[in-house]
């Protein structure tokens, strides 16, 4: 997970992300998501492969995406006779989003990243069944709506539930980030609150909405209360 912020963008990956390595941590952390032999799960950032190599140890295919030259052939070493493990190079937000059947997303992601790489998951296309991401922790609350929800929460709770689900020692990274990581996951609406077809919709009339207002709306308005306003103002489903 780069931390470009004090790194600066021209530092090179290898040497500004914070790697999970306890393999006892990741074990548990994929015992908590619930993944299973079946799974297709993608990986992004996969760095040096520890995450990976569980991921392989315990479901039938995974795609790792890594931008760092080094660090994907280093990968696509390490994975070389292994038939479930595709290591792709490049900037996964640049990817199509798989398309052949259904997948899980378990990922040790880049922090300064966090909103771009949500938004593409949930987005349309072809979206994963289950997201878990291990992120900062301000972002996750974020994306919660604690203690108030943004524009970042109006816009997923119509078709996501989002839960913090493990908190992690600093020290379980080398090098220890500065900040506080959790695991954050992000379960699809069995039934959203919105028909899919009245998504784009509903981003326009909240990015019309919080021009009037401050971009993080006060936490006096909840979303639901964002919800009934759109559903009044421009009819139910």
């Amino acid at each position: 997970m780069p931390r470009h912020q004090k790194q600066g963008r021209s530092a090179p990956v290898s040497v500004s992300q914070n790697f999970l390595t306890e393999r006892k941590t990741i074990r548990r952390l994929i015992r908590i998501a619930g993944l299973r032999k079946a799974d297709h799960v993608v990986e992004i950032g996969a760095g040096k492969g520890h995450i990976t190599r569980e991921l392989a140890k315990t479901c039938a295919r995974v795609s790792a995406y890594e931008i760092d030259p080094s660090l994907s052939a280093r990968l696509r070493g390490m994975f070389a006779s292994a038939d479930g493990v595709r290591v792709t190079r490049g900037d996964f937000l640049e990817k199509p989003l798989p398309g052949d059947g259904p997948y899980k997303v378990f990922s040790n992601i880049p922090f300064s990243r966090t909103s771009e790489i949500i938004r593409k998951l949930t987005g349309p296309g072809s979206p994963p069944e289950d997201i878990w991401l291990v992120t900062e922790k301000g972002a996750a609350l974020r994306f919660q709506g604690i203690p108030g929800d943004t524009r970042a929460s109006l816009l997923l709770k119509p078709f996501y539930t989002a839960e913090i689900r493990y908190t992690f020692r600093r020290e379980d990274f080398h090098p220890a980030p500065s900040v506080d990581v959790v695991l954050l996951h992000l379960k699809p609406k069995p039934e959203p609150d919105l028909p899919l077809s009245r998504r784009r919709e509903y981003e326009a009339f909240i990015a019309k909405m919080l021009t009037r207002r401050s971009p993080r709306p006060s936490g006096e308005t909840l979303y639901i209360q964002w919800l009934c306003l759109f559903r009044r103002l421009r009819g139910r489903p």
